[in-house]
Protein backbone atom coordinates (compact mmCIF):
# COMPACT_ATOMS: atom_id res chain seq x y z
CA UNK A 1 0.00 0.00 0.00
CA UNK A 2 1.11 3.43 -0.92
CA UNK A 3 1.10 6.61 1.08
CA UNK A 4 -0.57 9.61 -0.23
CA UNK A 5 1.37 12.07 -1.60
CA UNK A 6 1.38 15.39 0.76
CA UNK A 7 -0.83 17.91 -0.09
CA UNK A 8 0.66 20.50 -1.87
CA UNK A 9 1.95 23.78 0.16
CA UNK A 10 1.33 27.99 -1.39
CA UNK A 11 2.98 30.58 0.32
CA UNK A 12 0.68 33.00 0.60
CA UNK A 13 0.56 36.40 1.76
CA UNK A 14 -2.08 37.89 3.47
CA UNK A 15 -2.85 41.55 4.70
CA UNK A 16 -4.92 41.41 7.67
CA UNK A 17 -5.23 44.53 9.96
CA UNK A 18 -3.07 46.32 8.30
CA UNK A 19 -0.61 43.85 8.76
CA UNK A 20 1.02 40.73 6.29
CA UNK A 21 1.21 37.70 7.31
CA UNK A 22 3.31 34.70 5.44
CA UNK A 23 1.52 31.81 5.62
CA UNK A 24 2.15 28.22 3.90
CA UNK A 25 -1.06 26.57 3.26
CA UNK A 26 -2.62 23.99 1.30
CA UNK A 27 -4.56 25.45 -1.72
CA UNK A 28 -7.81 24.31 -0.30
CA UNK A 29 -7.13 25.68 2.69
CA UNK A 30 -10.50 28.43 3.56
CA UNK A 31 -9.87 31.67 5.02
CA UNK A 32 -11.59 31.21 8.39
CA UNK A 33 -9.20 28.69 8.89
CA UNK A 34 -6.26 30.50 7.64
CA UNK A 35 -7.06 33.54 9.86
CA UNK A 36 -7.90 31.34 13.00
CA UNK A 37 -5.20 28.26 13.14
CA UNK A 38 -2.20 30.16 10.78
CA UNK A 39 -2.58 33.68 11.85
CA UNK A 40 -3.80 33.29 15.01
CA UNK A 41 -6.64 35.95 14.98
CA UNK A 42 -8.95 34.10 16.60
CA UNK A 43 -12.06 36.28 16.77
CA UNK A 44 -13.37 35.01 13.41
CA UNK A 45 -15.84 32.27 14.71
CA UNK A 46 -16.73 29.61 12.61
CA UNK A 47 -20.39 28.58 12.46
CA UNK A 48 -22.16 26.23 10.34
CA UNK A 49 -19.07 26.13 7.51
CA UNK A 50 -21.92 26.97 5.14
CA UNK A 51 -21.92 30.59 4.92
CA UNK A 52 -25.51 30.77 6.60
CA UNK A 53 -24.80 31.95 9.76
CA UNK A 54 -23.20 34.75 9.53
CA UNK A 55 -20.47 34.21 12.16
CA UNK A 56 -17.34 34.09 10.35
CA UNK A 57 -18.18 37.32 8.44
CA UNK A 58 -15.19 39.57 8.11
CA UNK A 59 -14.33 42.54 5.50
CA UNK A 60 -12.10 42.21 2.36
CA UNK A 61 -11.43 45.61 0.80
CA UNK A 62 -14.81 46.69 2.81
CA UNK A 63 -17.28 44.25 1.82
CA UNK A 64 -18.73 41.56 3.98
CA UNK A 65 -17.39 38.13 2.89
CA UNK A 66 -18.55 34.74 4.85
CA UNK A 67 -14.79 33.54 5.69
CA UNK A 68 -15.82 30.20 5.34
CA UNK A 69 -16.62 30.39 1.71
CA UNK A 70 -13.27 31.68 0.73
CA UNK A 71 -9.85 29.99 0.26
CA UNK A 72 -7.19 31.65 1.86
CA UNK A 73 -5.66 31.66 -1.59
CA UNK A 74 -7.65 33.63 -2.82
CA UNK A 75 -7.17 36.78 -0.60
CA UNK A 76 -3.97 37.56 -2.10
CA UNK A 77 -3.74 41.25 -2.53
CA UNK A 78 -6.67 42.10 -0.58
CA UNK A 79 -7.43 44.00 2.27
CA UNK A 80 -8.86 41.50 4.82
CA UNK A 81 -10.22 42.95 8.18
CA UNK A 82 -11.35 40.97 10.53
CA UNK A 83 -12.99 42.07 14.07
CA UNK A 84 -9.16 42.18 15.58
CA UNK A 85 -9.27 45.09 13.42
CA UNK A 86 -12.18 47.33 14.24
CA UNK A 87 -10.91 49.11 16.89
CA UNK A 88 -9.90 52.94 15.87
CA UNK A 89 -5.98 53.48 15.98
CA UNK A 90 -5.91 54.73 19.46
CA UNK A 91 -7.10 51.23 20.84
CA UNK A 92 -10.93 52.64 21.69
CA UNK A 93 -13.52 51.31 20.61
CA UNK A 94 -15.10 51.74 16.99
CA UNK A 95 -18.89 53.40 16.59
CA UNK A 96 -20.19 49.53 16.37
CA UNK A 97 -17.97 47.92 19.00
CA UNK A 98 -19.13 51.32 21.43
CA UNK A 99 -22.96 50.53 20.59
CA UNK A 100 -22.89 46.79 21.28
CA UNK A 101 -21.30 47.44 25.06
CA UNK A 102 -24.11 50.65 25.78
CA UNK A 103 -26.99 48.63 23.90
CA UNK A 104 -26.00 45.62 25.65
CA UNK A 105 -26.35 43.56 21.98
CA UNK A 106 -24.81 40.01 22.69
CA UNK A 107 -25.19 37.86 25.10
CA UNK A 108 -23.13 34.67 24.53
CA UNK A 109 -21.10 37.12 21.87
CA UNK A 110 -20.43 33.48 19.81
CA UNK A 111 -21.94 35.44 16.66
CA UNK A 112 -20.72 38.95 17.84
CA UNK A 113 -17.83 39.36 15.31
CA UNK A 114 -19.83 38.68 12.54
CA UNK A 115 -22.26 41.20 13.55
CA UNK A 116 -19.67 43.80 14.15
CA UNK A 117 -17.72 43.63 10.78
CA UNK A 118 -21.60 43.25 8.66
CA UNK A 119 -22.75 46.42 10.26
CA UNK A 120 -19.72 48.28 9.91
CA UNK A 121 -19.71 47.58 6.02
CA UNK A 122 -23.53 48.57 6.20
CA UNK A 123 -23.15 51.67 7.99
CA UNK A 124 -20.39 52.58 5.82
CA UNK A 125 -23.58 52.30 2.82
CA UNK A 126 -25.71 53.70 4.84
CA UNK A 127 -24.71 55.72 7.56
CA UNK A 128 -28.74 56.47 8.68
CA UNK A 129 -30.55 53.79 8.39
CA UNK A 130 -34.22 53.68 9.70
CA UNK A 131 -34.73 50.91 11.86
CA UNK A 132 -36.25 48.36 8.69
CA UNK A 133 -33.24 49.33 6.98
CA UNK A 134 -31.25 48.09 10.36
CA UNK A 135 -33.27 44.85 10.70
CA UNK A 136 -32.24 44.36 6.95
CA UNK A 137 -28.77 45.11 7.50
CA UNK A 138 -28.21 42.05 9.89
CA UNK A 139 -31.07 39.95 8.74
CA UNK A 140 -27.85 38.01 7.16
CA UNK A 141 -26.56 36.82 10.42
CA UNK A 142 -27.71 34.57 12.92
CA UNK A 143 -27.86 34.70 16.78
CA UNK A 144 -29.79 32.07 18.89
CA UNK A 145 -29.68 34.04 22.35
CA UNK A 146 -31.08 37.90 21.68
CA UNK A 147 -33.73 38.24 19.86
CA UNK A 148 -32.04 40.71 17.91
CA UNK A 149 -33.84 43.82 19.86
CA UNK A 150 -30.86 44.69 21.52
CA UNK A 151 -28.64 44.03 18.25
CA UNK A 152 -31.09 46.33 15.94
CA UNK A 153 -30.54 49.22 19.12
CA UNK A 154 -27.15 48.61 18.50
CA UNK A 155 -27.42 49.53 15.01
CA UNK A 156 -28.94 52.31 15.47
CA UNK A 157 -26.77 54.08 18.36
CA UNK A 158 -23.76 53.21 16.26
CA UNK A 159 -25.12 55.47 13.53
CA UNK A 160 -25.77 58.21 16.11
CA UNK A 161 -22.26 57.65 17.56
CA UNK A 162 -20.69 58.05 13.84
CA UNK A 163 -22.76 61.19 13.08
CA UNK A 164 -21.73 62.56 16.61
CA UNK A 165 -18.10 61.95 16.06
CA UNK A 166 -15.37 60.48 18.92
CA UNK A 167 -17.37 62.24 22.17
CA UNK A 168 -20.18 60.24 21.82
CA UNK A 169 -18.63 56.79 22.64
CA UNK A 170 -18.23 56.93 26.27
CA UNK A 171 -21.81 57.80 26.17
CA UNK A 172 -24.02 55.11 28.24
CA UNK A 173 -27.88 54.50 26.46
CA UNK A 174 -30.79 53.84 28.89
CA UNK A 175 -31.82 51.06 26.65
CA UNK A 176 -34.66 50.32 28.76
CA UNK A 177 -33.17 47.73 30.13
CA UNK A 178 -35.30 44.96 27.88
CA UNK A 179 -34.10 41.66 25.88
CA UNK A 180 -30.92 41.15 28.19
Amino acid sequence: MTSPAAEELHDVRLRVNGSVHEVRVPARRLLSDALRHDCGLTGTHVGCEHGVCGACTILVDGRPVRSCLMLAVSAVDAEVTTVEGLTEPDGSLSPVQQAFSDCHGLQCGFCTPGFLTTITAGLRENPDPSEDEAREMIAGNLCRCTGYQNIVRSVLRAAEIGAEGPASRTTDVDDGGEDR
